[in-house]
Order: C-alpha cells, then structure tokens, then sequence
C-alpha cells in the first residue's frame, strides 16, 4: 500500500518537473519569434497585402512565441486583413513563423454598399480605389446567396457578346429572378427569367443576329432592347423608327417603344 502511494507521488512529482522543464524551456529567448514571413499561395505575388497592413492589422494580434503562440489564432489575425481570402500558418524551426495567404481577385462590386465580388464568389469589404487601379469594375446586384450564379452568367455573356464586340458592364439579377444587362455602349438589355437553361442563351443569340441591322439604322441612339418576347423584341429610341415594326409615341418624353408585332407580350 505504501509503495503503491510512493511510486504515485514519485509520478506526480516527475510529471511536475517535466511540465515546469517544459514551461522553462518554452521561454528561452532563442523562442522568441524574431520573423514571420509572409507570401502569396503557390508563390504567387501579393497586390494588395503588404508591409503596412499586415503590420497594421495582424501583427498586433499575436500572442507568445514560436511554442506558445496558436496558429488558428494567428491564421484568424491575417485573414481579417482586407483583401485576405484565405490563410494557412506553420512553425519553421526554430523562431519562424510561415504565412500563406491567397488573395482576393476582385471582379466587380456588389450592391450598393461598396462591397466587392470576387471571382469566386465572394463577397468583402476592401479599399474600392485599390479595386480600381487597372479601371472600373463591372456592377452586379443579385439576391443574397445568387453571387457565383451572378459571376457565372456575367462570364457566359461576355463571352457571348465579344461576337459582336460588346461587353456587360452591370448585371443584375431581380427578386424575381430575371436578368437584366447593361452593356458597355450604354444600352440596356432585358433578358427576364430563364425558363430553361437554354433560354438566356437564345435570348442573347437574336440580339447578336439583328445587333448589325440595329446599329446600321439606329447608330448609337438604341437605349434599351428587351429580349423577353418569344419571336422578336422592343426597342427605346430616341424618335426614330425601325423599318415596318410597329411603334407607338410616347408624347410624355418624345420616345418610342418600338416592338415588332403589337399583340405581343414579354415571355418572362
């Protein structure tokens, strides 16, 4: 019994003695975190994170030294930097700190609060001048939750249009889940909702067969065209007539609605 009791207290002793070595050891000077460094995912060169803001923003954050300090901790101090999506932290013997961080790739901004999209969807708060620096964004608006879908029709229509040398400028998705683009010759596109997956895509492609025609007679006076009618469309002008389409006078502005076919209605 008493030798059962002695080799407890032998134990409690011995872990006591490590723990404190251990307490000891970890706050020996040649612990102290003398460098973190930081760099982008897979080598990739930062545009936005740098010195300033890291030293700003993260480094204040951190806590003890290359034992003790929590990398979540850390990794949660550099990913609230702005323009930081993702980060990663490891140790590298024996007073280093390594940070990886992917940035945002800024794509456009979102709403009407300066928030920023980025190419995979999403959403932050970031300089909007530093979004800038290569021109201006194109702007999306959209439901919460509908931002990749946003970013995914933005890349389809580009690249549907560039047939015609035309780009989105501002894509917006309603409440009611119909499409509308403006594009980057000021003209206004209503596409409405997509009743398949083919239907935007339909839409787009009589726009760019009788785009041509269109600008050959309207020139740069075209300033909406909805796409929701089933076999044609409806032009906003400023007072002037497209062939035999059928137009009615709106003597309130001096505009016209110009539709091929009076009877008809948008498909949605």
């Amino acid at each position: 019994m008493l030798n059962g009791m002695a080799n407890i207290l032998l134990a409690l002793f011995v872990a006591c003695l490590l723990v404190a070595f251990g307490w000891w050891l970890s706050q020996r000077p040649m612990f102290t975190l003398k460098l973190i460094r930081v760099e982008g995912v897979e080598k990739m060169e930062l545009r936005h994170v740098n010195v300033l803001t890291v030293r700003g923003s993260a480094i204040p954050r951190i806590r003890g030294n290359f034992l003790t300090t929590n990398l979540d901790a850390v990794r949660l101090a550099f990913e609230s930097v702005p323009w930081v999506r993702k980060a990663s932290v490891r140790r590298e013997w024996p007073n280093k700190l390594i940070v990886t961080i992917e940035e945002h790739q800024a794509v456009g901004t979102w709403g009407d609060d300066g928030r920023l999209l980025s190419a995979k969807g999403d959403v932050f708060t970031a300089n909007m001048a530093e979004a800038e620096e290569d021109g201006a964004l194109p702007e999306f608006f959209g439901p919460d939750g509908s931002e990749k879908e946003v970013i995914e029709r933005f890349l389809q229509m580009r690249q549907w249009l560039s047939a015609i040398n035309l780009a989105p400028e501002s894509v917006q998705l309603s409440r009611r889940y119909a499409w509308t683009v403006k594009l980057n010759n000021g003209m206004s596109v209503e596409l409405g909702r997509e009743q398949d997956s083919g239907t935007l895509k339909s839409r787009v492609d009589r726009l760019i067969e009788i785009y041509p025609q269109l600008v050959a007679r309207l020139q740069d006076r075209i300033e909406s065209v909805d796409m929701r009618y089933p076999n044609g469309m409806a032009l906003r002008v400023n007072g002037l007539a497209f062939g035999s389409i059928v137009k009615e006078q709106s003597a309130k502005n001096n505009q016209q609605n110009i539709v091929n076919k009076s009877n008809q209605k948008p498909a949605g």
